[in-house]
């Protein structure tokens, strides 16, 4: 678990990368996970539909925030959009057949 926002203003660009972590025309940098661009929706969906059921680990970086705060976050972040996949289709549940 890893985010990152990019910055595409006119001023800034992904070319702007060699600029240090932080800087404010750099185009794109690492935040605290939740925090950025990243659509972890998307990827806790997939991670259930290929039967994942490993640990989600943070590696965290954001430059503007303190690191103990944004770690405790990230994690905090990381449990409330993890959720278990459907053992079986929605529409199923109302089958009398199966219960």
């Amino acid at each position: 678990m890893k985010d990152a926002a990019t910055t595409l203003d006119g001023e800034s660009s992904i070319l702007s990368s060699h600029l240090p972590f932080g800087h404010h025309r750099r185009g794109w940098d690492f935040r605290s996970v939740g925090r950025g661009d990243v659509d972890f929706e998307a990827i806790m969906r997939s991670l259930n539909r290929a039967g994942y059921d490993g640990p989600l680990s943070v590696e965290w970086e954001d430059s503007a925030m303190d690191r103990e705060h944004g770690a405790r976050e990230s994690c905090e972040f990381t449990r409330s959009i993890d959720f278990p996949a459907n053992e079986r289709a929605f529409d199923a549940s109302f089958d009398k057949a199966e219960q």
